[in-house]
Parts: C-alpha cells; sequence; structure tokens
C-alpha cells in the first residue's frame, strides 16, 4: 500500500537527497521545495482518505529552524488528527506531545541508538510511554560490505547495528511498525534498494514494514509488491508528482 510522506526542513516542505543532510548549516541537496504548507499536503492524503503517512523533522533541536519545523508538523497533524505519523527528534519526553496533538503513530530512531548502541531499555521505555500499538521504530539503513547498518541523527551517523531478521523480529513486540529508508538511494530516483528489499520481504512477523528509497517509476511498485508478495507498503518522495516528479499521484490512488 501506497503510504504518503511530508519531508519538513527549515521550516519547508522539501523532498532531498538522504545521506546530504548536514546539521552544520542546516544544509542538504534539495530535489524540490514545495510552495504549500505541510497543512495542504495533510488535508490532500485526509481527503483521499490515505493513513499511515509519515511526517520527519529533518532538522535537529539546536536549529534556529526547529521551531518552524515543529510548528509545521503540528499544523498538519491538527487537521489530519489519526491519520499520520510523525519522526525526527522523538523520545520518551516529547512522544505524549504529539500523541496529544493528533499523530496516530511517534516514530524513533536516534534516541534509542545512544552512542551507535541499540538500548533495549530506552526501546522498553518508549514503548511503555506510548504503547507498542502507537510506536514506529524507524530503522533506516546504509549498506557497509554486504551488512547493512543502521544510521541515526538525520542519516549522518552509522550505528554498530546491522539491519536484520534477527533485529526486527527481536524488536516486533515493541512496536507496531517499522519504517526503512534505503539511505544509499533515498532520493536518487535510479530505483530502489533490490537487495534491502529482499532482506525485508524475509520478515514473517506481525508488524507493518513500510520501504522508502530510490522509487521513481510505477515499475518499481510492481518489483516491490512481487519480490514482497504484495507484504510491504512503500513511500515515493522525489519521483512523486507532488514533488516535481513523474509518477502521476492520481495514479497511485
Amino acid at each position: 500500500m501506497f503510504r504518503p510522506c511530508i519531508d519538513i526542513h527549515n521550516g519547508k516542505v522539501k523532498q532531498i537527497v538522504g545521506g546530504s543532510l548536514r546539521d552544520a548549516g542546516d544544509s542538504a541537496e534539495e530535489n524540490f521545495i514545495s510552495e504549500l504548507s505541510a497543512a495542504d499536503f495533510a488535508k490532500m492524503y485526509a481527503r483521499d482518505g490515505l493513513t499511515g503517512g509519515h511526517i520527519i523533522l529533518l532538522n535537529g533541536k539546536d536549529s534556529p529552524f526547529y521551531e518552524a519545523t515543529r510548528e509545521q508538523a503540528f499544523a498538519a497533524l491538527r487537521v489530519y488528527p489519526g491519520g499520520l505519523q510523525v519522526g525526527g527528534g522523538v523520545n520518551e519526553d516529547n512522544a505524549p506531545d504529539y500523541l496529544k496533538a493528533g499523530a496516530g503513530h511517534v516514530i524513533v530512531t536516534s534516541y534509542i541508538f545512544p552512542d551507535g548502541e541499540l538500548s533495549m531499555e530506552r526501546v522498553k521505555r518508549i514503548s511503555e510511554v506510548t504503547g507498542p500499538e502507537r510506536l514506529v521504530i524507524d530503522l533506516s539503513c546504509k549498506k557497509v560490505g554486504r551488512d547493512y547498518y543502521i544510521v541515526t541523527n538525520r542519516w549522518q551517523h552509522i550505528t554498530k547495528t546491522r539491519l536484520n531478521l534477527s533485529l526486527l523480529n527481536h524488536l516486533t513486540d515493541y512496536c507496531d511498525e517499522f519504517l526503512i529508508h534505503g539511505v544509499d538511494v533515498e532520493g536518487m530516483r535510479k530505483g530502489p534498494d533490490t537487495g534491502l528489499i529482499k532482506l525485508l520481504a524475509r520478515y514473517k512477523g506481525k508488524n507493518a514494514i513500510t520501504y522508502a528509497g530510490g522509487i521513481h517509476a510505477l515499475s518499481d511498485v510492481e518489483m516491490i509488491r512481487n519480490l514482497s508478495k504484495d507484504r510491504l507498503h512503500y513511500t515515493i518522495g522525489s519521483a512523486l508528482s507532488l514533488f516535481g516528479g513523474d509518477i502521476p499521484y492520481e495514479k497511485l490512488l
């Protein structure tokens, strides 16, 4: 199933090349900057009955743009309560704020990987705060050698944790879904990471998985559906017509 997205950077809805994001100067290689607000996109997704979309805040909390980015997210939640997920700097302290504001789920990454290592203590704490039924664990990754490693802090840091079936199964009971960007291809519009998709397709647990990264044609969608036997959800960013790409939004609907 298609899951929509709203990526917010420097207070604007954007599509960026995933590996280009830098905290220094709040810079990124940009594919598209929208004239519409996050709330405008949320209204559209609500109108069209799309659920499970994610809002990602791409500024760190020390950025001068952080509050503008956060306000865009809250505005989107207000117009589509229950229909969107929120990620980007989520931790056990601020997760309740997003849920109370209307997020269906919160998405967590960096908080549960302090010092590049998975902390099951933190996983359990935030799962207790949100309830596993309202938690999405983001396991976005980069390929290093033959293996995929989780990346954190807006995809700038490669952790010591490998993405594999053992990790997915270990985390299954603490969350409702997984969100996984193939960071090597994110925003490149040159095709998805088939190796990563094949890995994710082997997961037989109860949780939904949303794949993101590199989709640039409807044939990519069919490939993902076939490889995963229709079990993977997918997100399309830069290649979608809403963000200046060639894949018609109306066809996905």
